[in-house]
């Protein structure tokens, strides 16, 4: 599974039409929205987790795309500091993702960056810092959000 967070930017002419039921349907991806604001007669703003096979996904945003929505995606690197990690694991019960794990006997914290959403979680729970957010990947509201890597 591929999951990634994204900002979405509707035009105020379509924030009245089901675009993320027919996202849901058409596409097989899941949701979560985070955050949303969407009013009558205005630009609506959706924080959208989408989940799915990184295919249908990528189409599902070129469906976005053509109906005028504009997407960013938002931090999608995080990176861990292996120097200062010291493997208590507190970031592994926290990832939605299962993208930090535990080896098991060994008890060592795997971090997987192809499974991380780039939620951010980890960084607010991680006691030494050793979870950062590169800000260098996360684009503007431009054609590249809709690039699925």
């Amino acid at each position: 599974m591929f999951t990634r967070i994204y900002i979405l930017k509707f035009p105020k002419d379509i924030v009245d039409q089901p675009i993320i039921c027919q996202l849901v349907r058409q596409f097989d991806v899941e949701f979560n929205i985070l955050k949303a604001t969407i009013l009558p007669q205005h630009e609506g703003v959706m924080i959208l987790e989408l989940r799915g096979h990184k295919e249908n996904i990528k189409k599902g945003l070129a469906y976005l795309k053509g109906l005028g929505v504009k997407a960013e995606s938002v931090a999608t690197s995080i990176h861990r500091d292996d120097e200062r990690c010291f493997q208590c694991g507190a970031c592994t019960g926290i990832c939605p993702t299962t993208a930090l794990s535990l080896k098991r006997p060994q008890m060592a914290v795997i971090f997987d960056a192809e499974k991380c959403s780039g939620c951010g979680l980890c960084v607010t729970v991680c006691p030494v810092k050793a979870m950062e957010v590169s800000q260098e990947r996360i684009s503007g509201f431009s054609e590249s959000a809709f690039e699925v890597h």
